[in-house]
């Protein structure tokens, strides 16, 4: 654990809506495809493994490591 703060998928909507930040342009950024980044953040995928559990990561809604 790495002991920062969560949050949930309404907090990153809106600081990424005030940064002004493309959801699309934040996945390609970090190598995510923008299609599971937007079922991670509107639940359809759970981010237990695999792409999801990366972006889970970044977002900042789980805990956990990402590994290269």
């Amino acid at each position: 654990m790495t002991g920062k703060q969560l949050k949930t998928a309404k907090e990153i909507k809106a600081e990424m809506e005030a940064k002004g930040v493309n959801l699309s342009d934040w996945a390609r950024r970090h190598d995510l495809d923008p299609r599971v980044v937007l079922d991670v953040l509107s639940g359809r995928r759970k981010g237990r493994n695999g792409e999801a559990h990366k972006a889970a990561v970044l977002l900042g809604l789980k805990d956990g490591v990402v590994e290269e």
